[in-house]
């Protein structure tokens, strides 16, 4: 029950069993033609879909080398980890940061970004982290920020990476220009594949671009593509994993597998009220449907009570990234994530903390969490 890895379904995993085909031939033109027309599915776009070997942090990063010159300012809402390291990939890329610093727990708010905007002209692009991974924070007003940046001719870069198929993301519908994801998250699939959507607006920029990078440069990717190939050789057996992945994507609906993470997040943060502990997110809206981040009662030790989890009980959660290492339970509710996951993580945290010597009712929590189905 990490924010990724996930656990993967048996025909996700049995589909890398699959013999090796040539990466240059037809049935790799096939395979490709394949998760092409489901990514953009999922994506729901009509731009380009690419697939990367690389972990979701090389997509965001493919995103920047191709966007940003030296010298070029881009508005970054700074609230967590991930977001960091955004503004930290401009800053190598010796692009300019404009950040928004805000207090963890909080999203950023179209207003916020509209005063910058009106304050640096020169900044041509706003690179944002949807779904906060480190704080369980979703910036839900992603769509009022789609239209400040399509108002001002600007770019729209979102990292996606622990959000996308498990809560809304109409990429085109929400002016995202450049669009990006993880096959271990939400997509129920192994690590190891970046997934990128490029519309129209942020093609002309990459065009302007200087110094791109070869193994991430996205127009060698789209030359590539209309052979329905990729320029270097792909990673073949997760190529398969994705395509089965998306398969079933395709299968449950995808307004169906958002609603599915809904209801289970409702069921965790139900639970923890019950149990008396308080999510992290500052607010309600704030509060991510992928990633369930829970405040670590107060004198109880986050490690110990983790490792009993994953000793005792068989279930494995994370804890807290950067200044919230201690602080904070992280719980990924993606993926596969049903009703058993979800009452078997309560119960596992429940008595977990009992073990420690927490006075908690686990009871409780699984009550106001079954009423969630």
């Amino acid at each position: 029950m990490l924010p990724g890895p996930t656990n993967v379904p048996d025909s996700v995993m049995n589909a890398m069993l699959q013999p090796m085909i040539n990466h240059r031939g037809a049935d790799f033109h096939a395979l490709y033609s394949e998760i092409e027309a489901n990514l953009k599915y999922v994506f729901q776009t009509q731009n380009d879909v690419f697939i990367l070997t690389s972990s979701g942090t090389g997509g965001v990063e493919c995103a920047v080398t191709n966007l940003i010159n030296p010298g070029e300012k881009a508005i970054v809402p700074v609230f967590g980890v991930f977001s960091e390291r955004l503004a930290e990939k401009i800053k190598r890329r010796k692009g300019v940061p404009i950040e928004l610093n805000l207090p963890w727990g909080t999203a950023p708010k179209a207003s916020e970004i509209k005063e910058i905007v009106e304050k640096e002209p020169e900044a041509k692009a706003i690179f944002l982290v949807y779904n906060e991974t480190s704080t369980g924070v979703t910036a839900r007003e992603l769509p009022q920020i789609g239209k400040i940046a399509k108002e001002n001719n600007m770019l729209l870069v979102v990292d996606a990476v622990s959000v996308l198929g498990g809560d809304h993301l109409p990429v085109d519908e929400w002016n995202v220009d450049i669009c990006v994801t993880g096959s271990q998250k939400c997509l129920a699939c192994p690590p190891g594949l970046a997934l990128i959507s490029v519309g129209p607006k942020a093609w002309e920029k990459i065009g302007k671009t200087t110094n791109k990078p070869m193994y991430f440069d996205l127009l060698q990717m789209k030359e590539s593509a209309t052979k329905k190939e990729t320029p270097f050789t792909p990673a073949l057996p997760l190529l398969y994993a994705l395509n089965e992945a998306l398969r079933l994507v395709r299968e449950e609906g995808l307004e169906k597998r958002i609603e599915r993470h809904k209801r289970c997040a409702e069921a965790f943060y139900n639970a923890i009220n019950a149990l008396g502990m308080t999510a992290f997110p500052k607010g309600k809206e704030n509060r991510s449907n992928t990633v369930i981040a829970v405040n670590v009662p107060e004198g109880v030790n986050e490690s110990n009570v983790r490792e009993t989890m994953r000793e005792k009980y068989k279930v494995l959660i994370a804890g807290g990234m950067g200044k919230l290492k201690g602080k904070i339970f992280r719980v990924g509710c993606m993926g596969t994530v049903s009703q058993t996951e979800v009452m078997t993580t309560i119960n596992a945290l429940g008595n977990a903390l009992k073990d420690a010597g927490y006075p908690i009712n686990t009871e409780e929590g699984l009550d106001a969490a079954r009423k969630m189905f």
